[in-house]
């Protein structure tokens, strides 16, 4: 059960005021302990709750992952720049989740050298505390949707 008394931050990556925990959750997605916490809460809703369809978990993964960049270290900017190409075979292109997925591997497997791309000021004003907020499948999609379209336009500088 989470402490009422609890004090708040905003998360390192996305800025959602959260609670103030202890930890560090990942080695380098850049995401505040109890940002990381609600992902997964997210996360575990998309996989059993409902049965949520593949895009909808592609989406939600691909946001979470640019919206919290991280540092300029390897992992980072790998995860940063294929998860942005992810979107964009989505978005721009219209490939469903398993083909952006398929081409993700596809990608890396050929070993690319991507650049450290600096990450937009917002990064966003939806987070996925917001996503949280969902009370049934048709309305998570609905949020996870908007979070994409908030966050992907937020990098849009970064598009080319």
């Amino acid at each position: 059960m989470k402490s009422i008394s609890q004090r708040k931050i905003k998360c390192i990556g996305c800025g959602a005021l959260v609670e103030d925990l202890a930890g560090k959750p990942h080695k380098y997605i850049g995401a505040s302990q109890e940002c990381w916490n609600l992902y997964g809460e997210v996360l575990a809703k998309e996989y059993g709750e409902y049965n949520y369809p593949q895009l909808t978990h592609r989406l939600t993964v691909d946001t979470y992952a640019i919206q919290h960049p991280g540092e300029p270290i390897r992992q980072a900017i790998q995860s940063v720049n294929v998860h942005l190409i992810s979107l964009y075979l989505i978005l721009v292109k219209g490939y469903d989740g398993e083909t952006a997925t398929k081409k993700m591997g596809e990608i890396l497997s050929k070993e690319p050298r991507f650049e450290w791309l600096e990450p937009p000021s917002p990064i966003g004003h939806i987070t996925v505390a917001d996503v949280l907020t969902a009370t049934n499948q048709e309305e998570h999609e609905k949020k996870v949707r908007e979070w994409v379209d908030n966050v992907w336009t937020n990098w849009y500088s970064k598009h080319a």
